[in-house]
């Protein structure tokens, strides 16, 4: 079934295309784009099969936003986003999944995890506020997962949680008006001291243990996943297709330009050749590592073993170095791509956009996951709640 999705996925990929400038413009990705994604089946990819999901290999989902990525930078991205959003709520008590799919599971959430808000506990809960920025495609969600800290009587942090509210409970601010994604629409969210129950609340040591209330529900190996593996790939992967799609862009501008200067043919200019072929090479080589660790990762758990923790921390170098090579792959297209090939509406310029705009997402700092695994092979102490 996975596959049927994935071919389908595909088969949209003109339209994409076609509509990329007018995402851009609109700067949120339109309503029609997102039915026709919901049509394929694309959003049952992670989601548990107890709620109509296909409960697929994660790398078969990454395949599906890859294509994506490839025709529009930013309906990618949210797509992988909203994507990957059924997965994490299957890590939830099931009483939180009843109420976000009880009645259509088809029903979406978006997310903020940076901990920008603050959680007092009370009877059965949590009241809970603050506000988050880089809620991507919050227009078309009607929930949010937000990251806070659970703060003492003293103030101090006790704990760090997701928190999964209701659309009622939060505003959307409309602030979303950048370089680069700008069809995300990754707009503010606004909470003003609700009450969340406790089983919509997820703490990361439960994540980073693998161990959460929703596998109690959700047994299979999908849901015995680091959620610092599956999602931080969910957010390089994206990135990949948007290389891809500056690749695939590249190669066939240069195969029917001819330089304004020379009046030689750009297809017979070794110098291209040789950047297509690097850029083919990082851009493989980014893909492969990817699906080798989440293979890796899925057969364990499919085992029934704990995944070790050199292998989470390679997955994190990994990922973050394949979003590098993705950079690359597109910055030595873009340098020889000619002057044309800045001309607004060319998607050389978009897919160099995009790409940067998303390599910038925290998830994707690579100094720190970098420094997180030279610490871990020289035998020091590693505590990360993105790991």
């Amino acid at each position: 079934m996975s596959e049927q999705v994935v071919e389908a996925v595909r088969e949209l990929l003109p339209v994409f295309r076609e509509r990329a400038q007018e995402t851009e413009d609109a700067r949120r990705i339109s309503e029609e784009s997102i039915k026709a994604l919901q049509q394929t089946g694309f959003f049952k990819l992670l989601q548990p099969s107890r709620y109509g999901g296909l409960e697929s290999h994660p790398v078969d989902f990454y395949r599906a936003v890859r294509l994506i990525s490839s025709a529009c930078g930013s309906t990618g991205w949210v797509a992988s986003v909203l994507g990957c959003h059924p997965w994490q709520l299957g890590l939830f008590d099931d009483r939180a999944q009843r109420e976000v799919w009880g009645e259509d599971d088809d029903t979406r959430v978006s997310s903020s995890y940076a901990p920008m808000g603050r959680a007092k506990p009370v009877d059965g809960g949590f009241r809970f506020g603050g506000r988050w920025s880089f809620s991507s495609g919050c227009d078309h969600a009607t929930w949010v997962f937000l990251g806070g800290l659970v703060l003492g009587e003293d103030g101090t942090p006790t704990d760090f949680r997701t928190f999964l509210l209701p659309r009622n409970d939060y505003e959307i601010d409309d602030v979303w008006d950048t370089i680069g994604l700008r069809g995300t629409g990754s707009n503010d969210i606004i909470v003003d001291d609700v009450f969340v129950p406790d089983h919509r609340t997820l703490s990361f040591m439960d994540t980073g243990r693998c161990v959460c209330p929703g596998q109690e529900v959700n047994t299979g190996p999908l849901y015995k996943l680091p959620f610092a593996s599956v999602f931080s790939c969910s957010i390089s992967v994206p990135v990949i297709g948007m290389a891809t799609g500056a690749y695939e862009a590249y190669v066939s501008y240069t195969r029917e330009r001819v330089r304004a200067s020379t009046g030689g043919k750009a297809k017979e200019d070794s110098f291209n050749q040789l950047r297509i072929a690097e850029a083919a090479s990082k851009i493989d080589a980014a893909i492969l590592q990817i699906e080798r660790n989440i293979d890796e990762e899925y057969e364990l758990a499919s085992a029934g073993e704990k995944i070790p923790f050199p292998l989470r921390m390679r997955v994190r170098r990994d990922q973050v170095n394949a979003t590098g090579a993705a950079i690359s792959a597109v910055d030595r297209l873009f340098e020889s791509a000619g002057g044309r090939a800045l001309k607004v509406g060319t998607p050389i310029q978009r897919f160099w956009r995009d790409a940067h705009a998303g390599r910038v997402h925290a998830i994707n700092d690579p100094e720190k996951a970098l420094a997180m695994f030279g610490q871990a092979e020289l035998g020091l102490r590693v505590q990360d709640a993105w790991i």
